[in-house]
């Protein structure tokens, strides 16, 4: 299976989970494009810029679940007004990070038609899941990522580049980067985070004793272990992490 292909079916399931819809959601598989095209016109769409560039575009069925769950924002968000982008965006922001590290653009309620065109675009079916019966179509989620090839495709690309990349790299062996050390992470919603104080204890996403994610310039590298030198923390480095692996 390629990498991105792997990484469009990831950004789906992430999204199908954060959505606040009243019933579970699941991906049932990558669909004909000509599914989504009538509700096109009226999709929510994003772009994802980080070690890859993608395209997101969410095609709904049915949107009256959005004033629901906005009506549940609306108390935490300063003015009151809750519009479908502020509603979807965390689902939106979940399959980001399907990609590593990066930054998700605005979102927009806008005509994705050109987006289900591409041949490049993968559309996945997100379905309901109802008592008694296999679901009903919800809506559909596109992905497309831009230039960047199946994991086949990676070393044939860049096989005539090594010699060039490689003396070109010799340009920038100086240049700092930011090493991040991560020993967990949790979401929480804007009610929580207004409600912190000194003394509040954050559970993370992480036991104790797991290894630490070594991070440069924002993109997975290595795990590690957090020890004590000259009572200054620092990380030992147990495990260094290839190329396919930092992607996840």
């Amino acid at each position: 299976m390629s990498i991105t292909l792997t990484l469009h079916e990831s950004a789906a399931e992430r999204l199908a989970a954060q959505l606040p819809t009243p019933a579970a959601l699941h991906v049932s598989g990558i669909v004909p494009s000509q599914a989504a095209a009538p509700y096109a016109p009226l999709a929510i769409t994003a772009t994802f810029v980080g070690a890859m560039t993608a395209d997101f575009a969410l095609i709904l069925v049915d949107r009256s679940f959005l004033a629901a769950a906005g009506g549940a924002l609306r108390g935490a968000l300063p003015g009151g007004a809750v519009s479908a982008v502020d509603v979807l965006r965390p689902a939106m922001e979940q399959a980001a990070e399907a990609f590593d590290a990066g930054v998700l653009g605005e979102l927009r309620e806008e005509d994705a038609a050109g987006l289900l065109s591409d041949s490049h675009t993968a559309v996945f079916e997100l379905r309901q899941s109802l008592a008694g019966d296999g679901g009903q179509t919800f809506g559909w989620f596109a992905v497309r990522v831009r230039e960047h090839g199946t994991v086949q495709d990676i070393p044939a690309a860049r096989a005539g580049q090594t010699s060039t990349v490689s003396s070109r790299l010799g340009l920038i062996s100086n240049v700092e980067m930011a090493l991040t050390v991560e020993i967990g992470r949790t979401r929480m919603s804007v009610r929580d985070a207004l409600a912190l104080e000194p003394g509040k204890v954050i559970e993370l996403d992480r036991s104790a004793g797991a290894p630490a994610d070594v991070l440069l310039n924002g993109r997975l590298i290595a795990h590690g272990e957090v020890v004590v030198v000259d009572q200054d923390y620092a990380v030992r480095i147990t495990r260094i992490l290839d190329v396919a692996e930092g992607i996840y």
